[in-house]
Formats: structure tokens, sequence, C-alpha cells
């Protein structure tokens, strides 16, 4: 497993991911501040790539690796929901393109894909897997690799972060250079390709949706009462909170039907609290469903059956 520790920019212009690090050579702590990992990767360059603009005190820069990223897919092309605890596992597939002369499963060879939103100058969060990819090599020039983004909510998401994410690749074929040598690194030694915007990806904050309908039985043309409530995670405080303001469908299923059909829409309160009345008719089903925003996933509530006498 990737021990996640943060890296220190190497030597001037030239910063290393801190995402880089082989789980052996890892140092300090078993957390890193994900934001400073791509700063570093960028830093002082102007957006530019960080292994760009040496300073004369640097031995030379990494030469552009022949390798290309395609084919990328992040949670098989859905969006990522997230609780507001444990841990959400999502799979990240993609291909990468090379030089014959290029082995990205080499031991000496760096290869990660990360999710990041904001600049990528200056990123707000990025979220990393826990173990490297795995790559398996399907031609002499093409590989195809496998991984996971590994997200822990309690410690890494905040409200903000439900958006729309981006997918940046990178490969680093070290050539049996030492990155954590106290000599003088000899740079032009060492491959560097990187790709940005490889895809894209939303992140959602998880939702609850519940139903009540009383009273329980009930006269056939008396009033019953549909009362309930629209939560979602809440990443700032690590508790679900509710959803003010939204639209949601009360529906109907009768006593031996498979299908809902919709009775009426109301909006949740400030508070995400929800209650409505119907007139009472034959036996069945009554349920809330919310048809999701961007930043929130649509949610039905199971059905609550009301016996009609």
């Amino acid at each position: 497993m990737r021990i996640r520790a943060t890296v220190a920019a190497v030597t001037g212009a030239l910063a290393l991911s801190a995402f880089a690090v082989p789980a052996a050579q890892a140092t300090g702590s078993d957390s890193h501040n994900p934001v400073d990992t791509l700063k570093a990767l960028h830093a002082a360059t102007s957006g530019k790539s960080a292994f760009t603009g040496a300073t004369p005190a640097d031995t030379g820069t990494p030469y552009a690796l022949d390798a290309k990223f395609g084919n990328v897919k992040v949670n098989k092309g859905f969006p990522i929901i997230a609780g507001t605890s444990g841990k959400v596992t999502v799979p990240v597939t993609f291909t990468v393109t090379h030089g014959a002369g290029v082995d990205v499963t080499a031991d000496d060879t760096e290869l990660d894909l990360v999710i990041y939103r904001g600049a990528y100058a200056d990123p707000a969060n990025i979220l990393v897997g826990d173990d490297w990819p795995t790559c398996t090599n399907t031609s002499a020039t093409v590989a195809s690799c496998k991984g996971t983004i590994d997200i822990l909510p309690g410690e890494e998401l905040y409200n903000t972060d439900a958006t729309t994410w981006k997918a940046l690749g990178y490969v680093i074929d070290w050539n049996d250079v030492d990155p954590f040598s106290d000599d003088d690194i000899d740079w032009t030694k060492v491959g560097y390709a990187e790709g940005d915007a490889l895809a894209t990806t939303k992140l959602q904050r998880f939702s609850k949706l519940t139903v009540n309908a009383a009273p329980e039985p009930v006269k056939k043309g008396k009033t019953i009462t549909v009362t309930g409530k629209l939560s979602r995670a809440n990443w700032d405080t690590g508790l679900y909170g509710g959803v003010s303001t939204q639209s949601v469908k009360l529906q109907f299923r009768k006593k031996g039907s498979s299908t809902y059909s919709t009775v009426k829409t109301i909006k949740s309160s400030t508070t995400g609290g929800l209650k409505t009345t119907v007139k009472a008719s034959v036996d069945g089903y009554y349920r809330f469903v919310f048809a999701g925003n961007p930043t929130t996933p649509a949610v039905n509530a199971a059905g609550d059956f009301v016996d009609v006498k």
C-alpha cells in the first residue's frame, strides 16, 4: 500500500510529484496534504510543467518521455457519491501509449492517475489512490492500466468539493537514477510525461429520503398526511443536514402493481422537511422521489404501505 506522504520540491524549479514516492522511500508521515502535492508538481513555473525553467543550480532538466494517456474512465463514467464517513473506493482505468523503448511496468518507472478540482497550477483539492495502478503490456507500445481513487470523506472532503473534478496522469522514468540520493542528480537522465484534463467526474454528497404516511389504517375518503425529510452528507460537519427548497415528487403505487405514478410535486422546507396531504382511495404504497441536482444524487424513499378500509 502506498504511504501518503508529502515530498518537498527537489531543486529550484524542479519539483517532484509527492504522489510519485514509492512506499519504501516515503518519508515522515502516513498522511499528506494533497493540495501541496500538486502545487509542488507545478511550483514556480506559472502553470508550466514543474520540469521546465530550471535554475542555474539545477543539473539539467528531465527529457520529455514518449508516453501518452488515453481511454481514461473514472468510476466507469458515473458520478462519485460519498457519505460522511468510511472510505469510498473508485475504480479508474486508462491506457498508456508509449515509445518502444519505454516500459511503464519497470521497477524504476512511476505512474499514477489522480483527480483534482480547481486550477491546474493551483488546485483546491486532490484525491489519490492508496495503491499504485497496475499495468499490463498489451503490445510493445501500449499498456492497459487500472487503479483506484480512495476517498476518506471525513478527512479529505469539504462541501465545496461537490463539483466537477479533472483527471491528471503522469509517468516518471527514473532510468536507475536515485531521487533520494544525497548527491547531485543528473536530471537529463530522467524522463517525464504528463496528461491533464484526461477526463472529468462529478463528486456528489450522498443523499437520504424518508417517508411516512398516516394514519394507518385509514377509512376510504379520509385525509392521509405524508411526511418525510430530504437530507444529504455535510462534509464540513461530518453529519447529515436537510436540503432546502428542492422539488420532490409524491408517488403512489396501488397494491398488486409494480408501477408508481406521481400524485403531486412539493418543495422541501428550509430544513429539508416534507409534508403534504392526499385523500385515501385504495390500498397502496406512498413514496417521495428526488430527481437530484449537480451536487446531490437522485434518491427514492422506500414505499410506505397504507391500508384503506
